[in-house]
């Protein structure tokens, strides 16, 4: 079994790439399902939580690029409603 610094950092990369194939999929006007995407952020912020502080120091960097990619997927969203909107 991998450290926990580790396993945070798997599961910040996991919620990246995630967010970032739902966002192409928004992009191209196709339906996503976001239903798990609450847990697996949650599960990402309690892994974070229970590293020591160097590690979770070190977790910031990768934490600020999920946040960013959470970010452009509201953005996609609300780009994506405001066409539906107008069509």
């Amino acid at each position: 079994m991998s450290d926990p610094q580790s396993h945070a950092a798997q599961m910040a990369e996991a919620a990246c790439n995630t967010l970032k194939v739902a966002r192409a999929l928004v992009e191209c006007q196709r339906q996503v399902d976001l239903s798990g995407l609450q847990d697996s952020i949650g599960r990402l912020c309690a892994a974070t939580f229970d590293l020591d502080p160097p590690g979770n120091r070190a977790m910031r960097p990768q934490l600020a690029t999920v946040l960013a990619e959470l970010n452009a997927l509201e953005q996609a969203l609300h780009l994506a409603a405001a066409r539906g909107r107008s069509q």
